[in-house]
């Protein structure tokens, strides 16, 4: 028998309550994409805006009635533009890949040459022909990468670069341990026109902390993120660019080609998160990193293949773990789940490019930045790292003392 709208709408309000308990108030989320905002950017972000239009720039709109949203708009463009150094900056993209799809769109045409990396090495799908770069039939040639290092191998990347001259490189990452040799990558593409862009959608709340690395200063034209990852605002994206570059064209792809409504609505609440990362942002930034560290060298104690040993594992907010000896990553993943830990499979490098791998790729990763923001150090990362011991290694159930050890981390921090 079919439900009614009436049953089916009183579940989705009990289901849209039990996951708001679950996964703010019972796990452990170490999924590297994902934070929470705080109290205050969550009120913010439920506002009037979220049922009006803006098509296209502040101040140039095509509908009326917004002489305040427009004004918010442009103060939340200057605080990004100080926060990471940007001379233009567009907060219309709706997430880092439109951002990026965006920037592929304003100055990409089909057979130019692009340089990344590829999914197993750390490139986000929009980086690859199978996503958003694959819509302007360009020719992707792979940038070099060191697995020992966990990072592209800057040497043979400029050689590829200098002989083979791609209209554009992008770096930043998917799965993202070291800073990217920027300046070297960057002076190999500008000495003949090459358009440097680099993702910081992982790594954008790290940077603005001042504890990764300063794409503009080290020689980055554009900078494409989305603004919800260990930058802790709403879901979105963003795209900034350095004084040089022609962001008129940007702006043209974003509206009218790719992007109408921006969603306004999440604005102010962006607004916020970046004047909490003016304000916190480099203790929030160290302790995330601090933090990615100490659960690292953990998981390794308990006998873990933690990635990027030889160099301290990780100077971002993420871990990565090689889980083949004990069945992948796909059913490792969820034997997390089933005990609150909430965390990713995900190709690491070595990974065939292949539907079967994709199902059930070698790695797990982790991320550090939420828990951070929920109030975690050091020590509790050993208790973290414990917890996926027994779980993965010892197949245990540690279900309750994930949800006894959450009651102890309800209020967000560095806000």
């Amino acid at each position: 028998m079919k439900k009614s709208p009436e049953e089916l709408i009183g579940e989705i309000v009990y289901l849209t309550k039990h996951h708001d308990l679950w996964r703010k108030y019972e796990c452990i989320n170490l999924i590297a994409s994902e934070n929470v905002m705080s109290p205050v950017a969550e009120r913010l972000y439920l506002n009037d805006m979220m049922h009006r239009y803006a098509e296209g720039l502040p101040f140039k709109r095509y509908y009326q009635g917004h002489k305040y949203l427009d004004e918010v708009e442009v103060r939340a463009q200057k605080i990004i533009s100080v926060l990471f150094d940007a001379d233009h900056v567009d907060l219309r993209p709706l997430s880092g890949t439109i951002a990026n799809l965006a920037v592929f769109v304003a100055f990409l045409e089909n057979g130019d040459k692009v340089a990344a990396l590829d999914v197993p090495a750390g490139a986000h799908v929009s980086h690859t022909i199978h996503g958003a770069l694959g819509l302007r039939g360009v020719e992707v040639l792979q940038l070099p990468f060191d697995r020992e290092r966990m990072n592209i191998d800057e040497d043979k990347a400029v050689k590829i670069i200098e002989k083979e001259q791609p209209k554009m490189v992008i770096l930043g990452a998917s799965l993202f341990l070291f800073p990217h040799p920027i300046k070297e990558i960057s002076d190999a593409a500008k000495s003949y026109g090459g358009l440097v862009v680099y993702d910081a959608a992982h790594v954008l709340g790290l940077i603005a902390g001042g504890q990764f690395q300063q794409p503009f200063r080290e020689g980055a034209s554009i900078v494409t993120s989305s603004t919800h990852k260990t930058f802790p605002g709403p879901q979105g994206g963003v795209v900034m660019a350095a004084e040089n570059v022609e962001f008129e064209r940007v702006q043209k792809a974003i509206f009218p080609r790719l992007v109408c409504n921006h969603h306004i609505h999440r604005l102010p609440a962006l607004a916020q998160t970046a004047w909490e990362m003016w304000k916190y942002g480099e203790a929030y930034a160290r302790q995330t990193i601090k933090n990615a560290k100490k659960l690292a060298e953990r998981l390794a104690e308990f006998g873990f293949r933690v990635l990027g040993e030889p160099y301290g594992y990780t100077e971002s907010h993420q871990v990565v773990i090689d889980v083949r000896e004990y069945g992948g990553g796909k059913i490792n993943a969820e034997k997390l789940e089933e005990n609150n830990i909430i965390a990713n499979k995900n190709m690491i490098p070595g990974d065939e490019t292949n539907a079967e791998t994709m199902k059930n790729p070698s790695g797990i990763r982790i991320g550090t930045q939420e828990m951070t923001r929920w109030g975690c150090k050091e020590s509790d990362m050993e208790v973290i790292a414990e917890f996926i011991h027994r779980v993965i290694v010892k197949d245990e159930n540690v279900r309750d003392d994930v949800v006894e050890f959450r009651k102890s981390f309800r209020e967000v921090h560095y806000c």
